[in-house]
């Protein structure tokens, strides 16, 4: 008889992977809000549950910061699978306070004007209808909302916790999975456009499907090379200094074809989520037809988890490949910034020129990536939470200038804006002004730590790329600023519409956020630099 042997069951640190599992355990009890409250009930209920998930999740990252996790007490947690170190807890912690803000984004409305006696939000009463159909207009009739919209951004926040975590292969995967299928839904679900915002969710789902089988196969393939999915396994393989494999696994390993093209495409798939050229196509058009709450959040919240899980591949797994890497990341930096430069200024909307605005960024960012130096790691951060207010507080603006139609996008309708609405006017051109890198701005801040920790790495031709291109970039800067305050007013132009709570406390904490890592950034950039090391050596004793 065989002998029987006790089950093995995995370690789980609950406590170190709270912040995820409170965000998720949200999203799960939203799921039920749906199902089971009345319908009369579900906004409120929504978003108080929404709120109190997120704050509750970004109070577990600081507790876990205070009690040393992010530091001297890192560990990988979950079997293997989650890295709970700086890096990790300093995104996690951007990232609720950003769902956390687009929450309310989501939540308003006042915007459009009202339907039947009753309020409007910026997404479609009845998602499955025919736009435009009868199901539809009894749907607007009745009052419905599409307070499902909630517990889907929180299973997309859940998901972007996750990713620049991952220290698996298959987490990796998992989370990009979590994350992005709730994005292609909410993508779709603009209440004015319909056609438009469905057409955007479609070349968001097939262009991501794309690269997601792109990712994948090129996990297959590192795992052909390396014999293993975790991080610390593959980089101790590349290293030359493989663990102890089935015997039968290790004759089969080793081979460098599998490390050079399964590492290409797991990068092609992580610069597709950044939106680095040549992967950057799906950009414009999403940006614009997507809702535009759903636009700020995604446009801040993606790039901050995908550029988290790119510095943890190339810093953990691949460093021994860093001479093949680098020149490929030079390539793709340089065309970020400057075919997002140049071609933002044939934009005459404002929400693509935006998107190709976010092109250029990811271009700035990777010159930190570059540096490979704990430097280049804490200006990356640095950046990544400066510009995620920036974006949502520029896209919450973008919602409050309407005309009949709903938003007006079109350049040409922003023309005497300052006149009709000079603070508003005035707000949105200092977001300009920190995404044109002008100082006292967390623009100028992030730039100035990304392009001197790229020049310290020697990498100096990469800063005066970036330079030049952020001298074209500041050109469609002002030119929007000049615009708005030296034009006049178009007559039957749009106007401003007067917002709730919600939507000026978006818009406030966003400008706060950015005068403030602008005017001292030195305490942001110290926290961004204790935060910039990534637990390895608890890696390598994981499983």
């Amino acid at each position: 008889m065989l002998a029987q042997t006790e089950p093995v069951f995995p370690e789980i640190q609950w406590v170190a992977l709270s912040p995820t599992l409170i965000v998720l355990g949200a999203a799960t009890l939203g799921i039920l809000v749906e199902a089971f409250v009345p319908r009369r009930a579900r906004y409120l209920t929504q978003m108080v549950l929404s709120v109190l998930g997120l704050a509750a999740a970004f109070s577990a990252v600081i507790g876990l910061a205070v009690s040393d996790y992010g530091t001297s007490e890192a560990l990988v947690a979950g079997a293997g699978a989650i890295a709970v170190d700086g890096p990790a807890l300093f995104l996690q912690g951007v990232l609720a306070l950003v769902a956390l803000v687009s929450v309310f984004l989501f939540a308003e409305r006042r915007l459009d004007p009202a339907e039947h006696g009753r309020p409007v939000d910026s997404f479609a009463a009845q998602p499955a209808a025919l736009p435009g159909g009868p199901a539809e207009q009894q749907a607007v009739k009745a009052g419905w909302m599409t307070t499902d919209v909630f517990p889907l951004l929180l299973f997309a926040t859940g998901g972007m916790m996750i990713f620049p975590a991952a220290n698996d292969l298959l987490v990796l995967f998992i989370a990009l999975e979590v994350f992005s299928l709730p994005l292609y839904m909410l993508c779709a679900l603009a209440r004015r456009r319909r056609l438009l915002s469905q057409e955007a969710a479609v070349k968001y789902f097939l262009l991501g499907a794309f690269a997601s089988a792109f990712l994948l196969f090129g996990i297959a393939l590192l795992y052909g090379y390396a014999g293993s999915l975790t991080y610390a396994r593959i980089a101790a393989v590349i290293a030359g200094t493989p663990p102890e494999l089935d015997p039968a696994l290790t004759a089969t390993m080793g081979n460098d074809a599998l490390l050079l093209i399964g590492g290409a495409m797991v990068l092609m798939g992580l610069l597709f989520k950044v939106g680095a050229v040549p992967f950057h196509m799906w950009t414009p058009d999403v940006y614009q037809g997507a809702p535009t709450p759903v636009t700020g959040f995604m446009a801040a919240a993606t790039k901050v988890a995908a550029f988290g899980a790119l510095l943890r591949l190339l810093y953990v797994v691949l460093p021994g490949m860093r001479w093949d890497w680098e020149p490929v990341l030079w390539g793709v930096a340089i065309l970020s910034m400057v075919a997002g430069a140049v071609i933002a200024i044939t934009q005459t909307d404002v929400k693509r020129l935006l998107a190709y605005s976010s092109i250029a960024h990811s271009g700035f960012i990777l010159a930190g990536v570059i540096a490979v130096s704990p430097d280049g790691i804490s200006s990356a951060l640095f950046y990544l939470a400066a510009y995620s207010f920036v974006t949502l507080g520029a896209f919450a603006v973008v919602t409050l200038v309407r005309d009949p139609q709903g938003e007006a996008t079109h350049l040409s309708k922003w023309a005497g804006l300052g006149r009709r609405s000079p603070i508003l006017a005035g707000t949105f051109a200092l977001f300009l002004l920190a995404f044109a890198g002008i100082p006292l701005t967390s623009g100028f801040a992030g730039k100035f730590a990304v392009f001197r920790a790229a020049a310290d790495a020697g990498a100096m031709g990469l800063v005066v790329v970036g330079v030049a291109a952020s001298a074209i970039a500041a050109f469609f800067y002002v030119r929007v600023i000049v615009l708005m305050f030296f034009s006049e007013p178009q007559t039957g132009g749009p106007s401003v519409v007067i917002p709730s709570p919600l939507t000026v406390s978006v818009v406030g904490l966003a400008a706060v956020v950015t005068l403030v890592l602008g005017i001292a950034p030195q305490y942001f950039l110290d926290l961004a630099g204790q935060a910039g090391v990534f637990v390895q050596e608890a890696a390598a004793t994981s499983r």
